[in-house]
């Protein structure tokens, strides 16, 4: 499935589709979807990966919910996508975004000792720069939410992820995107409460 990015000659597809290249080539962007969330859900259900907080942590996270499906899995695309007008961080800038996102966390103390109305606001920020930078092909948005979860257990501000709504969220997210952060803050406070 591709979420219904726009990408630029992209490697990732099957030849004359929109669908994705599988571990199962699987080649009905429906039954990619349906293996893809399951798949993620399995793996998601193990917990994520324990690390430092860092661009090779947050891999090792997607590499663990997309592994059974993406061949590419944990590793940053190579392609520059789009989703409708929002153009997402160029390839050749990732690393180099991704480092500096993560440096500014400092191994996750950024969210330590903070009340939750100020942990969530510095989560806003963080998930917006992480999905401008949009590091993987797929499943960006499962990462990032595993991957806040996985911040706020660290940090004794655990989220409520059954609480997201999907809709909603995305909404939040492509706000965000814009520079405001304020719905989004919204979402991550349903999850804390």
């Amino acid at each position: 499935m591709s979420e219904g990015y726009e990408a630029f000659d992209d490697p990732y597809l099957y030849p004359g589709t929109s669908v994705l290249r599988n571990r199962l080539d699987i080649r009905d962007a429906e039954g990619l979807a349906k293996f893809e969330v399951e798949a993620a859900h399995a793996r998601a259900e193990e917990g994520l990966p324990e690390g430092n907080f860092d661009p090779a942590h947050y891999c090792a996270s997607h590499y663990q919910l997309f592994h059974d499906v993406y061949d590419w899995a944990g590793k940053y695309r190579t392609v520059r996508i789009a989703k409708g007008e929002t153009m997402f961080c160029y390839p050749e800038n990732i690393p180099t975004q991704m480092d500096v996102l993560f440096d500014g966390m400092g191994g996750g103390a950024r969210f330590r000792d903070l009340s939750p109305e100020e942990f969530v606001a510095r989560l806003a920020g963080f998930l917006a720069e992480l999905n401008a930078i949009h590091p993987f092909r797929e499943g960006n948005g499962r990462t990032q939410l595993s991957f806040a979860g996985l911040i706020g257990a660290a940090f004794d501000q655990p989220l409520q992820l059954s609480r997201v709504n999907p809709r909603s969220f995305l909404r939040a997210m492509v706000a965000s995107f814009a520079g405001d952060l304020e719905p989004l803050i919204g979402e991550l406070r349903v999850l804390r409460e």
